[in-house]
């Protein structure tokens, strides 16, 4: 499915208030401390998608505005990453702005399948709904880019890029609330914003952790990956969660739809990738983030990197070979692990044993075996409100390849009773169709894995 979307060139949107963000070059300006935990992503780039079907009049216009006015609340995003010393990298509040790209297609968003009634979304229609940074990016370039495109039918997406480091998903969200709220009125964020880093108490990563887990992050485009849009019926998820809980009757075990639905995932590809000969012994990892601000007391408003990176070590015979009740089984005893993982980084070590790595290890263990989700499940990317209400779909993506991965448990009103959205990068063309298979063979007693797309 693609329409032609024309985009004007990108204009630079700055703080509404010259009083709180000066000319650039006209004063010293103000630096963010950042984070071990944000500068474990410096260059790492990560696009939200956000469909409205609910008009606003001149949509464009509108979000600029509200973009202008939560800039002077958020001077770093506004700003630019201070490139000194790699474990002192800050974000000067330069005011110099954000680009803003703004943009129509040529339809509605009901034709060519519809893209708010669950129409499958591809690598391309990213391409045209939100702008990108260009291969070679540089340090100085903007934290945040953003699109808004006005569909002929009054519906609108709005589609922001930023670099990882300046905010996790939670903070993005968080940020783009606020831009809503300030489209209907001039008026102050509930939780002030707050993105010093040295004002959250989070265990400092050593530079070992540091550079592995920016090794993780590096572009693998050579991977091949085939970019699939997939639900996994509720059904089977209902299914699954039913048949643990009664498993575990005497224990009061249960599992979550996040535990179902990631196992289900981490089985199915697992099981497509490996051949008749292969060695069960190799290692299947699974990486998931945890936001963690409830365990390391983030005040409110805190927009910076504050998720956690926890793995479940397995072996490819442990997951393959296992039923889905075992496979929940390994990834609770990651998630139980965390408590844990936030303890011995304070003792300067990272994800369990990643630090010790060296490079050929790392790429052994985190290669295309392995498996890296991030769930929107509990992420307020929908319910971001520019005056027409929440958005009917919200769509993600990572814009380097990485490790094999996925977007798990995005939001979609017109399919939410029929299971749960992924967005994968998982398996390589040449294991698609298996991987669809082990997924539809997995859900054939409820329903068909729905809506795919290449």
């Amino acid at each position: 499915m693609r329409f032609a979307v024309s985009k004007s060139p990108p204009v630079m949107v700055r703080p509404s208030s010259t009083e709180l963000a000066p000319e650039p070059g006209k004063t010293k300006h103000a630096q963010v401390q950042l984070s071990s935990w944000d500068r474990s992503y410096v260059g790492f780039q990560v696009t939200a998608l956000l469909l409205f079907d609910g008009p606003v009049n001149q949509p464009v216009e509108a979000v600029k505005k509200g973009l202008s006015r939560a800039l002077v609340h958020y001077a770093p995003i506004a700003g630019r990453l201070a490139t000194d010393d790699e474990e002192s990298l800050g974000i000067a509040c330069t005011g110099e702005g954000v680009p803003f790209v703004a943009a129509t297609a040529d339809c509605a968003m009901a034709d060519h399948g519809g893209l708010v009634h669950g129409a499958p979304f591809s690598a391309g229609l990213l391409d045209d709904l939100a702008v990108y940074y260009h291969p070679a990016a540089r340090r100085t370039d903007p934290l945040l880019l953003m699109q808004v495109t006005e569909f002929a039918c009054g519906g609108f997406a709005v589609g922001v890029t930023w670099n990882h480091t300046l905010a996790d998903g939670d903070g993005m969200a968080q940020f783009l609330q606020d831009v809503g709220n300030l489209t209907c009125a001039d008026e102050t964020p509930v939780s002030p914003p707050l993105r010093d880093g040295g004002a959250v108490s989070l265990p400092l990563l050593s530079p070992p952790v540091v550079a592995a887990k920016q090794w993780l992050m590096l572009n693998r485009g050579g991977m091949g990956l085939a970019y699939l849009d997939i639900i996994i019926p509720a059904t089977l998820i209902n299914r699954i969660k039913s048949e643990y809980k009664a498993a575990h009757a005497g224990d009061g075990g249960y599992c979550t739809t996040f535990e179902a639905g990631v196992a289900v995932l981490w089985r199915c590809r697992t099981r497509a990738i490996v051949c008749d000969n292969y060695d069960p012994s190799a290692p299947a990892p699974l990486a998931f983030f945890v936001n963690v601000r409830k365990q390391v007391r983030a005040v409110a408003g805190y927009y910076g990197n504050c998720a956690v990176a926890q793995v479940a070590f397995a072996t490819a015979g442990e997951v393959a070979g296992s039923d889905i009740a075992g496979v929940i089984d390994l990834i609770k005893g990651a998630k139980d692990g965390v408590p844990d993982l936030l303890n011995v980084m304070h003792g300067g070590r990272g994800v369990e044993g990643v630090g010790e790595m060296g490079e050929e290890e790392m790429a052994a263990v985190f290669g295309y075996n392995a498996l890296m989700v991030t769930s929107w499940r509990n992420i307020a990317f929908d319910r971001v409100d520019f005056g027409g209400g929440v958005p009917a779909r919200v769509v993600g993506r990572w814009q380097q390849s990485t490790i094999p991965g996925c977007m798990a448990f995005l939001s979609c009103r017109a399919t939410a009773d029929a299971g749960e959205r992924m967005l994968t990068q998982c398996v390589r063309e040449e294991h698609a169709a298996a991987f669809l298979d082990e997924l539809h063979m997995l859900a054939a007693a409820d329903a068909s894995v729905l809506s795919v797309s290449a």
